[in-house]
């Protein structure tokens, strides 16, 4: 007899797939997006076999659909995303993240002698830097410092 080698997990009727996470990272985009907060039902999973990337983790959540800013927090953590939209089980919308050439108020200046983290009403802004092996360094537009992609902590 021939053993299943497949993952089935529930369909939703509404709501938002994100898939193609690396999977070391699916807890992080559950907690940049306050999802441990939410009360829609919720199906997540890390180390799943990928054809494309060995392994990967996924969200699914019913009834909630991300912002653009939203999408960005995504792609700064996972750029393999994929942000699939389901309305009546049928998929409306899918788009790969894509990091964005600058980013706003998300994402905190790690330096402390910055005007940011100095004055609370000047909003943060960064220029987003992708070097060769796909590391991302923030910018920043007002002390011109790079905040590593280690060091990045959502606002």
């Amino acid at each position: 007899m021939e053993k299943r080698k497949e993952l089935i997990v529930s369909a939703i009727e509404n709501g938002t797939v994100i898939d193609h996470i690396p999977a070391d990272r699916v807890f992080q985009v559950v907690k940049i997006l306050g999802l441990e907060k939410v009360n829609n039902p919720m199906y997540f999973g890390t180390n799943v076999e990928s054809k494309k990337y060995g392994t990967k983790g996924f969200i699914k959540v019913s009834d909630k659909y991300f912002a653009p800013e939203e999408v960005n927090k995504i792609a700064l953590v996972a750029p393999t995303a994929s942000i699939i939209e389901i309305k009546d089980y049928e998929v409306i919308k899918k788009q790969t993240a894509s990091i964005p050439e600058s980013i706003e108020h998300i994402v905190k200046c790690f330096n402390p002698n910055c005007i940011t983290n100095k004055e609370h009403d000047v909003p943060t802004k960064f220029r987003v830097i992708k070097d060769a092996e796909g590391h991302i360094k923030l910018h920043c537009h007002y002390c011109e410092k790079n905040t590593t992609e280690d060091k990045i902590e959502f606002l």
